[in-house]
Parts: structure tokens; C-alpha cells; sequence
């Protein structure tokens, strides 16, 4: 897909010296940058486990025309495939914003240890935000979260995008 404008965020360089939350967090922004530039919503997600990478990706609704290719869905699902197990409970995960319904769901059902957002969703977050499907009783597994990681650039990405998007098309986005 033809990129739509150019993004205005620079990629972020984290030293390796410190693999933290905001290390981790820093390579989902990355992907998110990447999204923008290929004219999808700006959200990056990476499961790591072991302290190594095990999944990396970024909306892709639409080029794939697949309602369900979001960034949080696409890296469990590599993650799963890297390590040969669909059971991802020695994992984390980061998302550069608060997961949907569905993506939180998929970080119940693949027993993710643990999920770490960056900006805060109150109407379609699912891990504390609208709702907290965590917190669901009778789960089977509970997951770990923690919010707010690298929260301004993660809002600001996402805020800038729509704005944009709302100029191109009034009404639209």
C-alpha cells in the first residue's frame, strides 16, 4: 500500500545496555512508526520471552483486508510459531496502546504472562480501560498487565494519525 503521508514521529533508539519496559515498549513505537508509513492505524506490538524478541508486528488490516491482522494478534501468533508452543505464559507482550476485545482475548487464550500497553483505551480497552476481561472470574488464566510505558509517544502517534485522517476525509475517521 502506497504510504499517505509522511510520519511525523522519528523511530526511537533505546540503549541496549537496559532491555526494560521502556526498551521493549521503544521497539513496539518502532513498529507503530512503521504502520503509519504504511497507511495503517499506528500500533506496534513485540512478544518477548527469555529476554529475546519472538514476535514483531504492526496493524495490517488494510493490506491484508483481514479485520483481525491487528499488531497484537500478528506477534502472539509468530511468537507461538517461533517457539513451538501456543502456550505464551513465559512471554510479554507490548502494545503501543491499550489491547481491543479481541486482542485481549487473544492474550488470554494464548496464556501471554504478561502485557505491558502504553496509552490508556477507555472506550475499547479491554485490559483496564473500559473494561478489565482480565478480571473476568472463572478464567482459567489470569494475565499480568501493566499500563502506561512510554505513554505520551504512544498517544501522541495515534492522536496525530486520526487528526490527520479526519483533515483528508471530514467525517470519516
Amino acid at each position: 500500500m502506497e504510504p499517505w503521508a509522511p510520519c511525523p514521529f522519528e523511530k526511537l533508539h533505546p540503549s541496549q545496555l537496559n532491555r526494560d519496559d521502556a526498551f521493549h515498549m521503544a521497539l513496539a513505537f518502532n513498529l507503530a512508526v512503521d504502520a503509519w508509513r504504511a497507511n495503517e492505524v499506528p500500533i506496534g506490538a513485540i512478544v518477548v520471552c527469555g529476554g529475546e524478541v519472538v514476535g514483531a508486528a504492526h496493524n495490517e488490516i488494510k493490506r491484508t483486508g483481514d479485520p483481525t491482522a491487528h499488531a497484537e494478534v500478528l506477534a502472539i501468533t509468530q511468537a507461538a510459531s517461533r517457539i513451538g508452543d501456543w502456550r505464551l505464559n513465559a512471554c510479554s507482550l507490548y502494545v503501543t496502546k491499550e489491547p481491543c476485545p479481541m486482542c485481549a482475548g487473544a492474550c488470554i487464550m494464548s496464556r501471554v504472562g504478561r502485557v505491558v500497553w502504553g496509552c490508556h483505551d477507555p472506550k475499547m480497552g479491554c485490559l483496564g480501560g473500559a473494561i478489565g476481561l482480565h478480571e473476568v472470574k472463572g478464567l482459567v488464566h489470569r494475565v499480568a498487565v501493566q499500563g502506561g510505558v512510554l505513554e505520551q509517544p504512544c498517544r501522541e502517534i495515534l492522536q496525530a494519525y486520526f487528526a490527520l485522517k479526519r483533515e483528508e476525509s471530514p467525517g470519516a475517521a
